[in-house]
């Protein structure tokens, strides 16, 4: 337990953060993963832009790696292109 007072406030902050970046990590897990299966290319298309500002906010924010980011915006690309 902590005793310090910037301890415990450290750990307010901390609990605060871990919760907000849960919530947009989660919504765009969930975006990801209706664009990922949706079957219409112009709705695809459409929303593939929105998908893509989520993820490069996700990693300037350091939620995710820029990394990561940059591999599932290629791998949604390509999806929506192959998408008849």
């Amino acid at each position: 337990m902590a005793h310090h007072q910037s301890a415990k406030k450290r750990i307010r902050q901390t609990e605060a953060r871990r919760l907000h970046n849960k919530y947009y990590a989660r919504t765009t897990r969930n975006a990801v993963r209706d664009l990922r299966n949706l079957s219409n290319k112009a709705e695809a298309e459409e929303m593939l832009p929105k998908v893509a500002a989520m993820l490069d906010k996700l990693a300037k924010k350091n939620i995710i790696h820029v990394n990561k980011a940059a591999n599932l915006k290629s791998s949604l690309t390509k999806h929506v292109t192959q998408l008849a």
